[in-house]
């Protein structure tokens, strides 16, 4: 039987402040039942897309990348906060309502021609995706596509990555 997905995100509103309805995707990792539909979900709509390496966005879009890409066949590329990984890495600062934050991901994560599917838990504004997908097309990479588990569809944030197939599987279009 299926799980409502929508049903195993907790929803902890004021955090991280006042006027937000955070979506907690925790809740839905530690179902079972969840995570598994979560990720075989992910998996049908991905798996034409046929890509080499999954770019998975710290730290929520660890836990659905990497299960996607093992389910795939896929390597996985992780994309961190600045000084976080070990090498050498190339890095992408990216606008946020109050300020800019920024990503990084090693230089030699992706290889020219790769088809990279970009991973993570939430697409709000956009803009933490749109970065990650910079990166990968910084080293000559392509982005097959983008997926998040959860979408906050009054954000718009699908707006911003247009140019990108984009896959979501739960839909918010309230806060």
């Amino acid at each position: 039987m299926a799980v409502d997905l929508k049903k195993t995100i907790r929803e902890v509103p004021g955090f991280p402040k006042p006027g937000i309805n955070f979506k907690d995707i925790t809740t839905l990792l530690r179902d079972k039942k969840a995570f598994k539909q979560a990720v075989d979900q992910l998996h049908l709509q991905a798996k034409k897309l046929k890509v080499d390496a999954i770019a998975v966005i710290e730290s929520r879009g660890f836990p659905f990348g990497s299960a996607l890409a093992y389910k795939m066949g896929a390597g996985v590329i992780l994309v961190r906060k600045p000084n976080k990984l070990p090498a050498r890495t190339i890095k992408q600062t990216y606008a946020l309502e109050y300020g800019t934050d920024s990503l990084e991901m090693h230089a030699d994560a992706v290889k020219k021609g790769q088809k990279i599917l970009i991973v993570d838990d939430l697409l709000a504004t956009g803009g933490t995706a749109l970065a990650v997908a910079r990166l990968v097309e910084k080293l000559g990479g392509q982005v097959a596509g983008i997926a998040f588990v959860v979408e906050l569809d009054i954000l718009k944030g699908k707006e911003k990555l247009k140019k990108y197939k984009v896959i979501s599987l739960v839909h918010y279009d309230d806060d």
